[in-house]
């Protein structure tokens, strides 16, 4: 069988969340040792050690490219392409404008008012990877939210290599990107992280990446801010027997294709759907030019699980908390309040996963290895910086100046109690 099928009883399902869990953390073994002694040699010796990099994984020095080079790549694409680019870029900005948080304040007392100032983050370093296929989608959907948040600067760094391609370089474009520099890697992440040279340091690093520039980003948090530190990719879905069996075989196959880590698995209450899935990806996998990436996949990450329950399958989904989750059901929004932990949920058979890949407009940037437990999506929230705002009146400080001072005491913090203790020592002076 294509698709490896288990029948739920309790055990198995906990092993296949164990393998998965295993599987999250192959991808960070290793590696972190020498991603450290680059971060280090660029924190240190800034451009030159950039350089050097650069010209030892990629062949070229980094550069930056003129403003107009990226005119030049959107004016160069396909009528179609840009057009689809540019309405992907609507409906990414207009969900983002609707959920961006503003600054507000209210008035608690008459001389007490609190609030939040919420302002763009002022400089941002976006990674666009490169590797065997090139991602104008991932631009979009990293840039965008941010200038919807007020980013000041919006630096995209990528290997000078074959991801200088006209529809990335059109995509960056179309969002807005103030600055692209052809550096990858390591190097980028470090450049980005400390400043070297022409490149400025950042607040946060955004954007995806393979192993050694994930163990970067974790390397670069806490200098820097980052999004997250992604893994495969995954989606999960639950499906009973009145979903399409070539609909769902499809969806599971369209993530098999990423890599060979990535991970497919259905959650079904019926036997006869998880076989028919099964033949029908084997079918449509034969088809399909990256069928060597789908198999492995598939064979070493992919499985379909039989629940006697659909309840049942989402209490596993909940546990494993996928990146993208389909509920592709009779009733989808009843098994919805059953979920809790997934970086997206698509509803029905007609919210594919690519859908939300490319053109809905939530972002596609979405926790894996089980972050959705506590991570959110990228979103305009990620690129914004929260503020308090204090104004007390002397009267209203006052009122609570003896619950603080016993509170600072408490804690023997006697130079806290003091400082609101001196405010009331001498009469009010006159103004």
């Amino acid at each position: 069988m294509f698709l490896k099928t288990v029948l739920a009883d309790g055990q198995a399902e906990k092993n296949i969340i164990a393998e998965m869990k295993a599987r999250a953390a192959q991808t960070r073994s290793g590696i972190e040792r020498a991603v450290r002694e680059i971060m280090e040699d660029v924190r240190q010796n800034g451009e030159e050690a950039v350089t050097k990099y650069s010209l030892q994984f990629d062949g070229e020095r980094p550069c930056t490219l003129a403003p107009g080079v990226l005119k030049c790549a959107y004016d160069s694409c396909t009528p179609a392409l840009r057009a689809a680019l540019e309405k992907a870029a609507a409906n990414i900005r207009d969900y983002h404008e609707k959920m961006l948080v503003k600054s507000w304040e209210y008035r608690r007392a008459k001389g007490a008012v609190l609030g939040q100032q919420v302002r763009g983050l002022h400089r941002v370093g976006l990674y666009v990877p490169g590797g065997t296929a090139a991602y104008p989608s991932s631009v979009l959907m990293n840039a965008i939210p941010a200038k919807v948040a007020g980013v000041e600067q919006l630096i995209m760094t990528t290997p000078p290599t074959k991801n200088l391609s006209p529809e990335v370089l059109a995509a960056a474009y179309i969002a807005g990107v103030d600055t692209v520099i052809a550096v990858g890697g390591v190097q980028a992440i470090a450049a980005l992280t400390y400043g070297a040279g022409s490149i400025p340091q950042v607040d946060k690093i955004v954007g995806p990446g393979n192993a050694y520039v994930a163990a970067a980003k974790k390397l670069a948090f806490g200098t820097v801010d980052i999004d997250m530190i992604a893994g495969p990719s995954e989606v999960l879905v639950i499906a009973d027997h009145t979903a399409n069996p070539t609909y769902i075989a499809a969806d599971l196959l369209s993530q098999a294709e990423h890599d060979r880590m990535a991970s497919a698995v259905l959650l079904t209450d019926s036997m006869a759907q998880a076989q028919a899935v099964s033949c029908e990806m084997e079918r449509q996998a034969a088809l399909l030019p990256r069928q060597d990436i789908i198999r492995e996949s598939v064979a070493n990450y992919g499985c379909a699980v039989v629940f006697e329950e659909l309840t049942d399958a989402c209490a596993m989904a909940d546990i494993v908390a996928p990146e993208h989750l389909e509920i592709c059901t009779a009733a989808p929004r009843e098994l919805l309040p059953l979920v809790h932990n997934a970086g997206a949920i698509f509803l029905g058979q007609y919210a594919p996963e690519p859908l939300g890949d490319y053109m809905a407009g939530p972002c596609h940037v979405l926790p894996t290895s089980g972050t959705a437990r506590f991570f959110s999506p990228l979103s305009t929230d990620t690129f914004l910086k929260k503020t308090s705002i204090i104004e007390y009146s002397r009267d209203e400080l006052q009122a609570v100046s003896e619950d603080i001072i016993a509170l600072a005491q408490a804690e023997k913090l006697d130079a806290h109690a003091n400082s609101i203790a001196v405010r009331f020592a001498e009469p009010e002076e006159e103004d």
